[in-house]
């Protein structure tokens, strides 16, 4: 065997390279590709979804807004162009879930705080109480890097329709009674190009470690 060895050792080398050429193409033919969902308003719980958007099956996008954030800057879809971001409804004297959203988000802010192509945006529910003073006595108890992550206030009716239309995510409390919002435990995962990607229990730590991965996927694919 050894003789045989020495005597074709190009052979030898050829066939090894071969094979681990085969096994790598192989790996990766059998290896499942993550691939997260493009979400549309007909694939989402419609008590999340405004009845005027339920029948779209497709090529659903965030429509344009302009809210102010915590700084009085006026916030709009240009400061997102090209970003990954995670958007979220809150409102700042919230008891229950809110916290625990909110310390969730900084995590993740602070575990994308050194990459500028991800960015958060918080959409208080409240907004006739969370004015721009109180957002930002907010921003600075929660630690909010301002680059990262804006908290917006806005006319009601604005922050109604862009939750229930574009991010598919807010509840009514009354089913006849207009704007009256319901904020949910969801984080929504927006691609660059400003489609929805996923949703994640924002209590919920393996959810929001999914989230993580995720959002590193998104970026993997952009570059």
């Amino acid at each position: 065997m050894l003789d045989f060895i020495k005597r074709n050792k190009l052979l030898v080398v050829v066939f090894i390279l071969f094979s681990l050429v085969f096994l790598t193409i192989s790996f990766i033919l059998l290896t499942p590709q993550k691939k997260l969902t493009i979400y549309s308003p007909s694939m989402v719980n419609p008590e999340m979804v405004d009845s005027t958007v339920q029948h779209i099956s497709k090529y659903h996008t965030i429509a344009d807004f302009e809210f102010t954030n915590q700084n009085g800057k006026k916030i709009t879809p240009a400061d997102y162009e090209g970003k990954i971001y995670v958007a979220d409804f809150f409102f700042t004297t919230c008891p229950t879930i809110c916290p625990i959203m909110q310390d969730n988000m900084v995590e993740i802010q602070n575990h994308f705080k050194d990459n500028p192509n991800v960015l958060l945006l918080s959409h208080t529910v409240m907004p006739d109480i969370d004015s721009v003073a109180v957002l930002k006595k907010y921003a600075l108890e929660k630690g909010v890097i301002d680059s990262k992550w804006n908290l917006v206030t806005g006319d009601k009716k604005d922050i109604f329709y862009i939750a229930r239309k574009s991010y598919l995510a807010v509840k009514t409390e009354t089913e006849g009674e207009l704007y009256d919002m319901v904020h949910t435990e969801n984080f929504i995962l927006v691609d660059t190009k400003k489609r929805v990607r996923g949703f994640y229990d924002g209590t919920n730590k393996e959810e929001i470690n999914r989230l993580i991965e995720d959002i590193n996927h998104l970026l993997a694919q952009e570059n």
